[in-house]
């Protein structure tokens, strides 16, 4: 799977993490930034991501801020984006069997590396349901 990822300056080092992660899992990863602490604006990270699994060119994406919080809210403005913010392993499997999440969002000063690590794995390997649950996304 071809998986974009993009952060703020408050995220480099989760992004980091998360990057090895996926390419532990076999998954090439396309980097969209940042990759500096010098202060950035979240949102043209999140456009960056969305567009390119709304392309069709990542097959989904990871976005890391501070919180999640202004990368899932940057997302989540782009039509056909559902970024889910997960600091849990049992919401990352469900925005990925219920709500079909096409981008996920971390908080880098919320979790720790290993817990990213550990919802970064769930998520990646759930998969959308269906049925009942693509009426309702067809409701967007």
């Amino acid at each position: 799977m071809r998986v974009a990822i993009g952060c703020d300056h408050g995220g480099i080092d989760l992004k980091n993490t998360v990057i090895s992660v996926l390419k532990e899992l076999g998954h090439d990863v396309d980097d969209q930034g940042c990759n500096s602490t010098d202060s950035v604006d979240y949102p043209n990270f999140a456009k960056s991501v969305s567009s390119l699994v709304n392309d069709g060119k990542c097959d989904c994406g990871i976005l890391i801020c501070g919180t999640g919080i202004g990368m899932s809210m940057a997302a989540n403005r782009v039509p056909g984006i559902r970024a889910a913010l997960c600091n849990e392993m049992f919401s990352a499997k469900m925005s990925r069997e219920h709500n079909d999440a096409n981008i996920l969002c971390l908080g880098a000063r919320v979790i720790g590396p290993g817990l990213a690590a550990e919802i970064v794995k769930t998520w990646m390997t759930s998969e959308f349901a269906g049925g009942r649950h693509q009426r309702r996304i067809d409701m967007f």
